[in-house]
């Protein structure tokens, strides 16, 4: 009796030891991740201003011409005065806002076209190599040159800012739908049909989460093209916007105003990225957690 309960409490002691080994790992673990989270934000704020305090001395100094390339205290005083006074066409947040909803109409529009068109063509191949010609005309027209011929047909208005951004948006997206369609595992496909699976089904069930990576790694570029085309239809023009916010400023000669806006859009940018990035974890929460290096 008495070597039974020595041998369980060998084995007790064994696990609580085995068990503190985890969590003193997992610890280090964690440590180790925090360390190195804060080591790369530390680099990117240094790096920053590094930059800035290199452009701002440069510009004092007059080793750069400060009427072509501002200076940072000068682009600050820039963003403070619209924010305070506004702009000469409005309220900053007023261009903001307006670039922003033709953005975000021309991703939704030309995302949800890309998808369904990728999708549709990656599962028939009859109907791929009857379009695959024109598409590849289409893909290979510069689109941000078909931003003059919207402003005329569709005038000042949001339509034509629309239309660039979603031609912008479409190509990227439909591409990669195309592609991840083509990728999916013909395993899977296979086992489903052979279960009894409709087409739907397999399309549905099998072949979009698939090529779900494909689809929402193109949405994060995807986006960028779509505000890059709203203010390029801004900037050929428009009465309102980013874009004729930098055309207004650059027939000005005011540097200053360009990098300002330009930093404005920077910051739409990042704070859509991280949106989607967000959007991405939730639909793709099943994949296994990528771990870092320390």
């Amino acid at each position: 009796m008495n070597i039974q309960v020595q041998a369980q409490d060998a084995d007790s002691l064994r696990a609580h030891a085995v068990k503190n080994t985890l969590q003193q790992a997992e610890a280090e673990a964690q440590r180790l991740i925090r360390r190195r989270r804060n080591l790369i934000v530390f680099w990117r704020v240094a790096i920053l201003v590094l930059v800035l305090a290199g452009w701002e001395i440069s510009a004092t100094l007059h080793w750069i011409d400060p009427f072509f390339y501002s200076k940072p205290s000068l682009i600050a005083k820039q963003i403070y005065d619209w924010s305070m006074e506004g702009t000469s066409q409005g309220p900053l947040w007023l261009q903001v806002a307006v670039t922003l909803e033709e953005t975000l109409i021309g991703f939704f529009i030309g995302g949800i076209g890309g998808i369904v068109c990728g999708i549709l063509l990656g599962r028939n191949k009859f109907l791929a190599d009857i379009f695959s010609i024109y598409i590849k005309i289409a893909n290979s027209i510069p689109r941000v040159v078909l931003g003059s011929v919207f402003v005329i047909a569709l005038g000042l208005g949001m339509a034509s800012k629309v239309a660039l951004a979603v031609v912008m948006v479409f190509f990227v997206v439909f591409g990669n739908a195309f592609q991840g369609v083509r990728e999916a595992d013909r395993y899977m496909i296979a086992n489903a049909q052979i279960l009894g699976a409709s087409p739907r089904q397999v399309t549905t069930q099998v072949v979009i989460p698939s090529a779900l990576s494909w689809i929402l790694a193109s949405l994060h570029v995807s986006f960028g093209f779509a505000l890059v085309g709203a203010v390029v239809g801004e900037f050929l023009g428009a009465r309102v916007g980013i874009g004729l916010l930098i055309a207004t400023a650059q027939g000005a000669f005011n540097a200053s105003g360009v990098f300002a806006a330009m930093i404005v859009l920077a910051v739409v940018a990042l704070i859509a990225e991280y949106i989607l990035t967000l959007i991405e974890s939730w639909l793709l929460k099943w994949r296994p957690a990528q771990f870092e290096n320390a």
